[in-house]
């Protein structure tokens, strides 16, 4: 379920975005909580970090949108925060306050649609995964997040993370299958590396955790692009 909290000073727009979101809701099969605030002295009283999303109008009575979210992100990083605003001159200095995006009023649907969608795909990718790993001491639960690469020895696999090292006998084409849609690729037969750690790139090598591991020359080009790739979808 996605939590998602408007704040807006606005019946006729707290109608409509109410509207919106219960008809992104239906069409996209998401199950959504609404929480609806009129200023943002309201959402900031007893703030709870338990919200996905905050719809937020820039312009209020009491206190306004940016400094609403200012506040908001000293007691919350992680809540994605989109404006609403009739005036993007404002909108434009949401990107202090780490803001995805802003909406301009009048709001359409198709664009509240697509900007819904980007949020929740940022939200989807902040979600933990694991791996069960079976050890010789009985099972693993790896946090992927935590994951730096595996390499592989014959029949054996090598889980490196952030709390160690944990050995399994497995094949590697079903974690790179496994693990492809988390930003993992192989860049040689016997790594797959995590993305998101890759320091740097030297005579062939990706910089991991202080250990350059092998890119197949084969690979060195789709290599780069999967690493750009990755970095732009990052950015967004």
């Amino acid at each position: 379920m996605i939590h998602i909290a408007i704040v807006e000073d606005e019946k006729s727009y707290i109608k409509q975005l109410t509207e919106y979101i219960d008809r992104f809701s239906r069409e996209f099969s998401q199950e959504i909580k609404l929480s609806v605030f009129t200023d943002g002295d309201e959402i900031l009283e007893k703030y709870t970090a338990d919200y996905d999303i905050i719809l937020l109008d820039i312009q209020m009575q009491f206190i306004d949108g940016m400094t609403a979210a200012e506040k908001i992100r000293e007691m919350d990083k992680s809540v994605v925060i989109m404006f609403i605003t009739n005036m993007t001159s404002y909108a434009v200095k949401g990107y202090e306050v780490d803001a995805l995006d802003y909406m301009v009023k009048p709001v359409e649907y198709f664009s509240f649609s697509q900007k819904m969608s980007r949020a929740i795909g940022r939200i989807k990718k902040r979600e933990e995964h694991y791996l069960l790993v079976s050890v010789e001491a009985g099972v693993q639960k790896i946090n992927i997040e935590d994951l730096y690469y595996i390499e592989s020895f014959g029949h054996q696999l090598i889980y490196v993370t952030k709390k160690g090292r944990y050995s399994s006998r497995g094949v590697m084409k079903k974690m790179e299958d496994k693990l492809t849609p988390y930003g993992f690729y192989r860049s040689a037969k016997s790594y797959l590396v995590n993305m998101k750690y890759v320091e740097g790139i030297f005579e062939g090598c990706c910089l991991i955790h202080k250990e350059s591991l092998q890119i197949s020359r084969k690979k060195r080009k789709k290599f780069m692009e999967v690493l750009l790739n990755y970095m732009s979808e990052v950015a967004q």
